[in-house]
Order: structure tokens, then C-alpha cells, then sequence
């Protein structure tokens, strides 16, 4: 049996897309490995997504200078989740900064104190989500056969990093923490 809350990061049509400039090249294998954890959590899952401010403040202006395109609304299809995660929208987190450890997250957090990530990109917003959950006092557990990084280099580096802050952060695989066998 699974424990804690799969916490989904940003499974969403922006990171997705071909075209997309924040595509993460292995989106498909990502959502493959987030399919695959969806049922063994069952009700403990939340989804998140990324969402550009109305208005950026300090630093984030010179980022949506660099990244114009991203200042769309809350409503806008960009920021949807892709359609397979569509009906898992129960548990949404919203968040217009990259980390997704926020108040309402961490309220969904069970007695274990255990939470455990997938989703996009590796290299931002899933390591920001681990090091400040981690921060906290949280076990985090990180998929990453369940994780797409902007490229293969990123996502590897991001793992390796977060792996460093064992115990509080652990990085396995979906098989492992499903109790499978390999």
C-alpha cells in the first residue's frame, strides 16, 4: 500500500506541447509514469499548475520579459492540464511561482508526513516543490521515471541534486514506489 499524497506538478498543455516554448521534451514518458501511480493513491492526489501573476512583481517581471507569451490568464488553454488529467481536477493546486509547496498543498498532506512528486519539469518546478517541502519537515519521495525535465541533461542534473539532500528527500522510481519488482 502507498502512503502519503502524490503531489502531480504542472501536467499541463504549456509543458506539453511540441510547439510550446516550455516544452519538456519527454512530457509522454512523464504522463505515462504519473498513469501509472494515479491509481495507487487513489483520493490522496493533487494536481498542480503553474499560472502567470495578473501582474509580475520584482523579479518575475524581467522573467515574463524574457517569456511574454506566458502572461495569459488563469482560463487560458496554455495553463489547462493536458486532457488524460482532466478528470483528476478534484484536488487542484494553483501557484504563479515555480515551488508548489504552498499552505493549501501542504493541508492536503496525511498524518505520515510523506509526499511524494511527478510531473514537469524536473528542473524547476518539481525541485523547487521538493526543497522547500523537504524544508518543512515532509519525506519527499521523487519519481523520476514519472519526471520530464527541459532536456535529458537538466532532468538527470535535478535529480542528482535532490538525491543529495537524503534522507529528506529520496529519488526512486514508480516501480519502487508501487512495490514492484525490477
Amino acid at each position: 500500500m502507498t502512503t502519503g499524497l502524490l503531489a502531480v506538478i504542472d501536467m499541463q498543455r504549456v509543458f506539453a506541447e511540441p510547439d510550446s516554448p516550455w516544452a519538456a521534451p519527454r512530457y509522454t514518458e512523464a504522463a505515462a509514469g504519473v498513469r501509472r501511480l494515479l491509481p495507487a493513491y487513489g483520493e490522496r492526489v493533487a494536481f498542480t499548475r503553474f499560472l502567470a501573476p495578473a501582474k509580475p512583481d520584482g523579479a518575475w517581471r524581467a522573467y515574463y520579459d524574457q517569456w511574454p507569451f506566458a502572461l495569459q490568464p488563469p482560463d487560458a488553454r496554455l495553463w489547462e492540464l493536458t486532457d488524460e488529467f482532466t478528470d483528476h481536477e478534484g484536488h487542484l493546486v494553483d501557484a504563479p511561482t515555480f515551488g508548489k509547496w504552498t499552505p493549501e498543498l501542504a493541508r492536503h498532506i496525511g498524518p505520515e508526513g510523506r509526499l511524494v512528486l511527478a510531473g514537469v519539469s524536473t528542473d524547476c518546478c518539481v525541485l523547487s516543490t521538493a526543497l522547500a517541502a523537504a524544508d518543512a519537515g515532509i519525506e519527499v519521495l521523487v519519481a523520476a521515471d514519472a519526471c520530464a525535465g527541459a532536456d535529458d541533461d537538466s532532468h538527470a542534473k535535478a535529480l542528482h541534486v535532490m538525491d543529495l539532500y537524503r534522507p529528506l528527500i529520496r529519488v526512486t522510481t514508480v516501480a519502487g514506489l508501487l512495490g514492484e519488482a525490477g
